[in-house]
């Protein structure tokens, strides 16, 4: 009987133990951040942009690190369906986890459920504030949901951490009368 107990406390991710903490990469984000505004041009800034990926994507254990990576794969083979449900396990599992939203963003905006995504990012964002990503991310998933507004003003924010993200082609010069042109 106490193995019967066992092997279920062990299968059940309802008795699973509980996400640690998600390592603190906020130093080196910061002078990552920094680095990429210094960077002299568009190749030298994606070295840094490349180790700051690798950074949100350090998952907190190596549970939460195989989900991550098997729903990325997932998605990668327009598997949507099942990256979703790996994202939402993430989610579950690590609910302090800003990447876990933010791949779960990134799914949902694919399939065009841009207020699943924007909740999603909002989280994410909530998380980690200077994920440029996810930022980016979220004024993509303005656009798509009509509101160019919000969309510059997350454009604007996402583009001062990386001037040279590549959605900054997208940014519309502001008025001097304070008013803002259509996407």
């Amino acid at each position: 009987m106490r193995i019967l107990i066992a092997i279920l406390f062990l299968a059940s991710p309802a008795w699973a133990a509980t996400c640690p903490q998600a390592p603190d990469h906020s130093v080196r984000l910061a002078e990552l951040i920094e680095a990429v505004r210094e960077a002299p041009n568009e190749m030298a800034a994606r070295l840094h942009t490349n180790e700051m990926w690798a950074l949100w994507a350090d998952a907190p254990d190596e549970a939460a690190q195989e989900i991550l990576d098997q729903g990325m794969r997932k998605r990668a083979g327009y598997n949507l369906q099942g990256a979703l449900e790996d994202f939402d396990r993430l989610v579950k599992y690590c609910p302090k986890y800003a990447e876990g939203y933010n791949q779960r963003a990134f799914v949902n905006f694919i399939r065009q459920d841009y207020d699943a995504a924007l909740a999603d990012l909002n989280h994410a964002v909530e998380l980690s504030p200077t994920h440029i990503a996810a930022i980016a991310g979220r004024a993509m998933t303005y656009i798509g949901l009509g509101q160019p507004e919000a969309a510059q003003a997350d454009l604007r924010v996402a583009v001062g951490l990386n001037p040279w993200l590549p959605e900054r082609g997208m940014l519309v010069e502001q008025p001097k009368n304070g008013q803002q042109d259509e996407l």
